[in-house]
This record gives structure tokens, sequence and C-alpha cells, in this order.
């Protein structure tokens, strides 16, 4: 039998969130222009019950952030400044046991996939590019919040501080289908996080982006028959095993839940570098032999997808496609999956030929999917 599992209540949510506006925000921005500052610090109160404190550099804030009684509910920072950038102080605070968990949104006109990438990998909750809808901000200040707060209570859900990672490891349930956040590992996002890192992907309209899913095989059936802990920790070492064979492609990743990984490549030379799923594996039965544990699990990869998309919903289709791949394979273990980029294909010509479809195709395909004369 599966183990008991705690759903996601949102009646409860709706509560929190009205609980939430009941209670002063404490929000510091930082941006080096006068006129976005004082345009946050009179608009900000007036759209939520919140107290908003302004610093015009990296080293203001630092200040502010020290003198300050207790720590600031959320942060606002822009990246182009002058001297220490908006992404290095995200780093600094990230390296702070108080700031480790507070929301961090990026307010900045930057919007090339490198510091999109660069400020999710140091621990952005979100990104907004200027100019900026307010009721949108708001939308996402409160979402960023919630997170925090559903976040520290699982932190502290444990009676012992001493030893909290067994505690939490053993006596914190959660669902099969729950994507677990994993610690430590370099270019892997929690699952808000990799969403967020997705919806400006599609908002940059990038198009030689790609999505691969790794899952683990037999996962169901390795969550029923384990404790909470060894599954945990399984699904911790499949993550470690991602990074280690696929840091070449510059990726980066998020477990899903359902013992499911989805890897994110820019251009098809990164995604070519990905690995097969016999360098995994052997990584796998390495990691888990160096801590005596069962060595015969295994995973299966689907083909990269085409992220190729004008809108969110298309991205999100591309992941979605990888997943169904992944979860096809898993059923047909004889059938040996080919990712796309991989293949070497001796007819130029076709090559040619797929990669230069006209962009009006695309289209098509983006607003009505497979059904359309394309493919009649």
């Amino acid at each position: 039998m599966r183990h008991s599992t705690f759903g996601n209540d949102r009646f409860q949510r709706k509560l929190d969130l009205q609980a939430l506006r009941k209670v002063k925000l404490n929000v510091l921005v930082v941006d080096d222009e006068p006129s976005i500052l004082e345009l946050l610090q009179s608009a900000l109160p007036e759209l939520e019950n919140c107290e908003v404190s302004v610093a015009e550099s990296a080293e203001s804030a630092l200040m502010k952030i020290k003198a300050a009684e207790a720590p600031f509910d959320c942060l606002l920072l822009d990246i182009q400044m002058p001297g220490t950038s908006g992404i290095e102080l995200l780093k600094q605070l990230r390296n702070t046991p108080e700031y480790l968990e507070t929301p961090v949104i990026m307010l900045t006109a930057m919007t090339d996939q490198e510091h999109i990438e660069k400020a999710f990998l140091e621990g952005a909750f979100d990104y907004i590019t200027k100019p900026f809808d307010f009721l949108e901000l708001r939308s996402r200040m409160n979402a960023a919040h919630l997170l925090m707060m559903e976040r520290l209570k699982a932190k502290t859900s444990s009676t012992s501080l001493k030893n909290l990672r067994e505690e939490l490891d053993y006596n914190q349930k959660f669902n099969f289908e729950d994507p677990l956040s994993i610690e430590g590992l370099d270019r892997c996002l929690r699952y808000v996080e990799f969403d967020n890192y997705v919806d400006q992907l599609s908002r940059r309209r990038r198009f030689d982006s790609w999505v691969t899913a790794v899952k683990l095989r037999g996962a169901g059936y390795h969550f029923d028959i384990n404790d909470f802990g060894a599954f945990r920790r399984v699904i911790s070492d499949l993550g470690e095993c991602i990074e280690k064979t696929s840091r070449r492609t510059e990726g980066v990743f998020s477990y899903r839940g359902s013992g499911l990984f989805l890897i994110v490549t820019h251009g098809r030379d990164r995604t070519n570098r990905l690995p097969t799923e016999e360098a995994i594996n052997l990584k796998l039965r390495t990691v888990l032999s160096s801590r005596s544990a069962s060595a015969h699990l295994k995973t299966v990869i689907s083909a990269p997808v085409s992220m190729r998309s004008f809108s969110k919903s298309g991205a999100n289709a591309a992941l979605k496609q990888a997943c169904k791949q992944a979860n096809k394979r898993e059923r047909e273990p004889g059938k040996i999956a080919v990712p796309q980029s991989h293949m070497r294909s001796n007819n130029a010509s076709v090559r040619k030929e797929k990669s230069n479809k006209r962009l009006f195709d695309t289209v098509l395909r983006e607003l009505y999917g497979d059904n359309t004369y394309l493919d009649r």
C-alpha cells in the first residue's frame, strides 16, 4: 500500500493568503535609478500592506540589512548597478542564514538568457523585466511570500534541531508526485523557480532551447516499498548523477516529482553533449555503491524536445512531451531511445530541410497543434 500523503488544500492556501495580507511585509528595493525607487516606495504600500525601504546600491543595501532589527520579508533587486551587481548581491544574501529562504525578485531591464539563468541559479525566486506591471508584481510577491512560509514550516516541522536532515528524511511525509527540493547542486532549481525560469525563456522567444526528461525506472514501486528517507536519498543521488554527467551541457535541471527530472539546454551543440542512459546509469551505480545502497536502480531518458514557442503554454507543452516520452520509454524498455540531437544522418539535405522549416509552419503548429494541413 502506498504511503499516506498530505494533499495541497486550495482553501487553506486562500486562508494563508488572506492572513498574509493582514501582516505588514517589510520590503527592500535595491535600484540605482531614483525614479524607480520613488515609484515603488509610493505605489507598493497602496497595492499591498507593506513597508518599503530603498537602497541605491548593493553596498547601501547591505548596510540597511545589517542595521535592520529583523530580516526583510522580500527583496526586489536590480541587476545592472554600479559596483556590485544585483546577482552578486543575491549570492551574498544566500550565504547569510537569515536570507536563505527570503523571496528575492529580480526587477531589471536585462532580458538575455545569460542574466536570467545566472539569477535563478544564484537563488532568485522570480524575474520581472522593466517596464513592469504593478498588479503582476503584487501577485508574484504574494506567491513568493506564501512559498517561503510553506518552506519554513517544512524546515521547522521536526521537534528536534539536532540531526535535522535525518529527521526530515525519515519523519516528513510527502506524496510520490511531490517535487522534493534537492540541496547542494549548482545547476538544480526547485520546482517553482524552474517554472519561472521556463516562463522567462518563453517570454524571450528563444528558439534554440531543448528539454530532456530523465526518469528513475520503476520509481513508483521503489516509493511504495521504501520509507520516505530512502526514496528521498535515491532522488538526491540521481540529481547528483545528472549534474555530474551533464556539466558540459551547461544545462539547468529540476526534480518534478514522480521520479522524474527535466533538463533544459540551449543550442544543439550543448544538447548533443547530454549523457546517454548508459552513462547516467553507470554513474548512478557508482554513487549508490559508495554508500552501500542497492545498485540495481536504473534510469530512462527521453529524446530532447524543442521548446520553440511564442507562449508559455507552448513551452509547457514541450515539458509535457518530454515527460510523456520518458514514461513511454519506461513502459517499452526494449526500444532504445535515440536523442534527436545525437542522431547523425548521412543525408545532409534532410537535416538542412528539417532545420530550415518555414516560420509560419512553426506558428501554425504552435496555434493548432498537429491538426493542420501540414500533416495531411
